[in-house]
């Protein structure tokens, strides 16, 4: 997709939604890049919105609406989860470019709508994964095929935090089911294993009779069609004593730990470490590929239809933990 772009063409511009984390490192990128120009900011709250802008030398935008009908190429939608998709399809419906930070939407629906709008549209829609850039994914996916045919993997990151932060990250209806609003945690494994045949999860909130939660531990379990059995679990907050963040995948003739960032192989001729990259500049190269493939119509890492079913997934898990019953995909 090239939408009449080129390397000798002017700048790039780039609207930005958001000024917290994710927002900050794509600024930072597109200031050192000679293709783009950060031209516009809308955020939450004015404050910030002019202080992000200043520093960052964009002007400021008092809403979406107003950003989207100034003069953009693309639109970085970087803000709370519950926005994402309303704010993507207010930058399709202008003829935008959209770079999105997962997930695309918290309805399902309304993600596949979306991706109908692009392709309508003739826009990319980008929906960030960096996950899959990271040192332990690209470990995972060089050494998997050592250790035979997979049958069961374990996903686990738990984040103790006393007190929890009165942030957008704890309130439901911002963040969303927390493994959609941590949907890294699905799509790792469906871009190593494959399609889902169930979905069984169990959810529970602390503290949440509140506008922000106190903690929260999600566990699900997903059935792959192809026979393997993966437990994530996910959890955050007051109630979590451990800290943990660790990945382990059993096969026939082997065994996979990455615990942080360390790595180890085991199989019948021993233990051998493994060498994990670094996290860092994830979304640095995420940006860069996003406009290589906007100049150059190189392949992009992930697609849009790549992240709904991540989203599908974590949406049965959902609608499990709501009823109590297993979720079969073939029939959702």
């Amino acid at each position: 997709m090239s939408d009449n772009f080129s390397s000798g063409n002017s700048v790039i511009k780039v609207g930005i939604v958001g000024t917290g984390y994710a927002a900050k490192l794509r600024a930072e990128t597109l200031q050192k890049d000679s293709r783009t120009q950060l031209v516009a900011v809308a955020g939450h709250t004015a404050e910030k919105t002019a202080e992000f802008s200043r520093t960052y030398q964009a002007e400021d935008f008092p809403s979406v609406s107003e950003l989207v009908r100034s003069d953009l190429d693309i639109i970085i939608v970087a803000s709370v989860n519950r926005e994402h998709g309303a704010t993507s399809r207010t930058a399709l419906e202008h003829g935008k470019h959209v770079i999105v930070e997962y997930p695309l939407s918290l309805d399902l629906q309304e993600a596949e709508e979306l991706i109908a709008l692009a392709k309508a549209q003739n826009k990319l829609l980008h929906v960030e994964h960096i996950e899959l850039l990271g040192g332990l994914h690209q470990a995972l996916q060089q050494n998997i095929a050592k250790i035979g045919t997979p049958f069961y993997a374990r996903y686990s990151t738990l984040n103790p935090q006393y007190p929890a932060p009165r942030r957008w990250t704890y309130n439901q209806e911002l963040f969303g089911f927390p493994i959609s609003g941590a949907l890294s945690r699905i799509h790792r494994l469906t871009n190593l294993f494959g399609t889902v045949d169930t979905v069984s999860c169990q959810n529970r909130y602390w503290g949440a009779d509140g506008e922000y939660y106190q903690a929260c531990l999600c566990t699900t379990q997903l059935k792959f069609t192809s026979g393997l059995i993966a437990e994530v679990v996910y959890g955050k907050g007051e109630t979590i004593w451990q800290d943990e963040r660790k990945f382990t995948v059993d096969g026939e003739k082997g065994g996979l730990v990455f615990d942080k960032e360390e790595g180890i192989l085991t199989n019948s001729e021993g233990t051998t470490p493994i060498e994990v990259g670094t996290r860092r500049g994830l979304f640095a190269k995420d940006t860069d590929m996003v406009l290589n493939h906007l100049l150059n119509g190189d392949e992009l890492y992930v697609s849009a239809s790549d992240s709904l079913y991540a989203l599908k997934v974590a949406d049965a898990a959902r609608r499990s933990a709501d009823t109590g019953q297993t979720v079969s995909l073939e029939c959702s």
